[in-house]
């Protein structure tokens, strides 16, 4: 497999071109995750913001002055604002079918009291107090749309990295391998309109950029996806096979104009050992912008 150098060329598509500007690469034991955001909000909104702790959700104002509190079964890990209502996802401490999944809490973002209590692993928001909830695992590959009252409006047979915008668009992650994990954009009635395929059954997480378009690590391959879902490859930087995307892990990050990619491959017989690839990448938009 080729690795890309610095000073590589990169690729343009669509309304974006990058460049490779450095690229590293460590081996060594498995990163450590570290403690992710502890402390930070779940979600902000108008002054208030939304904060997680074990067994309770809360909400305090621009002064740390707490204005709710409401107890829950485990640990939010997420939440959502839209229509004066809080959707929450939560890790549950028992193992269930789906891992450690709690209850998805509906609250009214006024008092905290509970609005509805529904399932789901992920969740996005759209205007109006329209809410989506997603599962996958064990036949499950759902994602459901709730109104501000918990009532269920409509439902898709897909689920993954949700991106909201004009309607929403999903980043499929199946967890299957062969993988039938593409990008879609979920249209009303459960109808999914299909977008590009993708040879990594869990992309990490993508980026969106100022119009629309999405930044897809797929299986070593930086791809943008505009709002049409027209589908650009980007920069092959590490092209994985369809076979082999188990052994890599991938994220995203974005400063200014500058990228950071990382892939963290396992070693296939050395269980532990991994080599950490990183690219520095220049992002301008390219002769397509508008």
């Amino acid at each position: 497999m080729a690795k890309a150098e610095a000073g590589d060329g990169g690729g343009a598509g669509g309304g974006w071109c990058v460049s490779v500007v450095k690229y590293r690469r460590k081996a060594g034991p498995a990163a450590d995750d570290g403690p992710g955001d502890a402390g930070q909000p779940l979600a902000r909104r108008e002054g208030l913001r939304v904060l997680g702790g074990t067994g309770e959700v809360r909400c305090v104002d621009e002064a740390g002055r707490t204005l709710w509190a409401t107890a829950c079964s485990g640990v939010p890990n997420a939440a959502h604002i839209s229509g004066g209502r809080v959707l929450v996802t939560t890790d549950s401490f028992d193992y269930t079918p789906w891992g450690h999944l709690g209850p998805a809490l509906l609250l009214d973002l006024a008092d905290g009291s509970a609005v509805a209590v529904l399932r789901g692993a992920s969740g996005a928001v759209l205007r109006g107090g329209r809410f989506f909830l997603g599962l996958e695992g064990y036949d499950v590959f759902e994602t459901w749309e709730y109104d501000r009252d918990g009532v269920l409006v409509d439902c898709w047979r897909s689920y993954g990295h949700y991106v909201a915008g004009r309607g929403i668009r999903v980043v499929e992650t199946d967890r299957c391998l062969p993988t039938r994990s593409r990008v879609v954009r979920l249209l009303p009635g459960g109808i999914v309109e299909r977008g590009p395929a993708l040879t990594d059954p869990v992309c990490p997480k993508p980026l969106v950029l100022a119009d629309g378009s999405i930044l897809v690590l797929d299986a070593g391959v930086l791809r943008a996806v505009d709002r049409r879902l027209a589908d650009t490859v980007l920069a092959e930087l590490l092209p994985v096979g369809p076979d082999r995307t188990w052994l890599y892990r991938g994220a995203l990050r974005r400063t200014g104009d500058r990228l950071t990619v990382t892939l963290e491959e396992q070693h296939e017989d050395r269980p532990g050992r991994h080599v950490l690839h990183t690219w520095t990448l220049a992002l301008r938009p390219g002769p397509a912008a508008v």
